[in-house]
């Protein structure tokens, strides 16, 4: 793959998810180390979608993914993925991803594609309206982080209307920094990668904890994308996410991706442990 020059973090993601060909449904990504105590779920969430592309015509496009983290990954190791052929229909496409590590599964999802086709049945929930990232970044009122040390994502935190403080919502500018090739499934396995930043802590919020609390044990155990559009990942993108639960130390998280033309690229739903602890976790 040929990669438009960038940031040497956003090429080194690029090529994680360019995965090795092992035989014709087993693919083998490197991983990367953000800091965290364990494998980044994004990356096994985009590695998969790349693993189970590779094995579907290209005029065939996906539309959802499904999967659970059954352990927890091992950032200095590479991960196996196994795709199964489960259906190749007149109209949709099934695969089944497994993700393996020390021979053991970490993760699965499935993931299903369908070939491209207008409808007159078409609606979507509006973009809520928000300041556009350069008011923010003009203003001066936007929390500026990346997601971990020396990656390249952005963010851009909207602030939070007065008397809102207890919400379980967040809304977020994010994009990747520097300029990716123009290869559509490239940015679907991004998107798929950047749907797991900021989505699941979005259920600490009515509750005044920080994701960095010492007594908080928090891990994604499930996730859920719907892409329903195309987008550019190194363009500023939306992310509207709102709790509407929380009990038996986990928390459900739904998102909303939008572009900034205000279309509806993908949907998503997360449940994750967010256990509490009395004193600091050992």
């Amino acid at each position: 793959m040929n990669h438009t020059p960038g940031p040497v973090a956003l090429e080194q993601l690029v090529t994680l998810l360019d995965l090795e060909p092992l035989e014709d449904t087993l693919f083998r990504g490197q991983s990367q180390d953000l800091g965290l105590p364990q494998l980044y779920g994004g990356q096994v969430l985009g590695q998969a979608l790349a693993a189970a592309t590779s094995t579907v015509p290209e005029d065939r496009r996906p539309h959802s993914q499904h999967g659970y983290f059954l352990r927890p990954g091992d950032p200095h190791r590479p991960v196996v993925y196994q795709v199964d052929k489960v259906r190749d229909g007149g109209s949709f496409t099934t695969r089944r991803v497994t993700a393996i590590q020390k021979g053991r599964p970490i993760f699965f999802c499935s993931a299903s594609f369908q070939v491209p086709e207008e409808s007159p049945l078409t609606h979507q929930a509006p973009m809520p309206r928000v300041p556009t990232p350069e008011a923010l970044l003009e203003n001066n009122n936007a929390a500026r982080h990346s997601h971990t040390k020396g990656h390249p994502s952005k963010f851009l935190l909207v602030p939070r209307q007065p008397g809102d403080d207890r919400l379980a919502r967040r809304c977020l500018w994010f994009r990747f920094d520097g300029t990716l090739p123009d290869t559509p499934a490239l940015h679907r396995h991004l998107l798929s990668y950047a749907s797991d930043f900021n989505l699941l802590t979005t259920a600490l919020v009515p509750h005044g904890v920080s994701f960095t609390d010492p007594r908080l044990q928090i891990a994604s155990l499930d996730h859920a994308i719907w892409l329903h559009a195309d987008a550019r990942l190194d363009d500023w993108l939306l992310y509207v996410i709102e709790s509407p639960w929380a009990g038996n130390a986990r928390g459900l998280s739904q998102g909303s991706i939008y572009r900034r033309d205000g279309r509806l690229v993908a949907s998503t739903t997360q449940e994750g442990l967010t256990r509490l602890h009395d004193t600091p976790k050992g």
